[in-house]
């Protein structure tokens, strides 16, 4: 099954580390669009930030050296972002009591499909076993976690969850990128 990227150019003559780095920037570009439709829909967010560090803190391998390791190691952070994103999800619906149609949750499906294609793609170029890092621990959707439904809190917990999505897909697409040089780089001098 060819995932179709948005680019021109077909994807049969790239490789595993090119598609997926290039999926990485295509998902990165759609959770910034997330961002700014979530903001548009809450137009008071654009005078907050929000508080606080990482969401996702992924288990750190013993030592983050080499590219396939870096890639490893931003996989563990996507993990812990499908996770907070299925959550965000969750608590969306159940605070409107339903599924809506607009393109914020059409966006929203988008990202999350694509974050789980990433996963998979990621998952097979580190199949020979370079670049895998301890999982992180799985996140538990707390409901408790935010102030009631509509709440401001739950909103910039949203707000802080999209930022997430977009630091670590931003990380995942400059590591992809790194492993695709260096694999483009091996496969030329052993052509040579």
């Amino acid at each position: 099954m060819e995932e179709h990227t948005g680019s021109d150019a077909p994807s049969s003559g790239r490789s595993d580390t090119r598609r997926a780095a290039d999926l990485a920037l295509l998902l990165q570009q759609e959770c910034r669009q997330l961002l700014e439709l979530y903001k548009e829909r809450e137009s008071f967010l654009c005078q907050h930030v929000p508080e606080g560090g990482r969401l996702v803190i992924p288990a750190v391998c013993e030592e983050v050296i080499t590219s396939a390791d870096q890639v490893g190691h931003v996989r563990s952070a996507l993990r812990g972002c499908l996770e907070l994103l299925e959550c965000l999800i969750l608590q969306e619906v159940e605070q409107m009591g339903q599924e809506l149609e607009g393109e914020y949750e059409t966006v929203r499906k988008t990202v999350k499909d694509r974050l789980g294609h990433l996963l998979h793609s990621t998952g097979a170029l580190l199949e020979n076993g370079e670049g895998v890092c301890p999982p992180s621990p799985d996140y538990q959707c707390n409901q408790d976690e935010v102030e009631g439904p509509g709440s401001f809190a739950n909103k910039m917990w949203t707000y802080r969850v999209l930022l997430e999505l977009i630091h670590w897909t931003d990380s995942a697409a400059q590591a992809l990128h790194l492993l695709h040089s260096e694999r483009e780089a091996e496969q030329q001098q052993q052509e040579l």
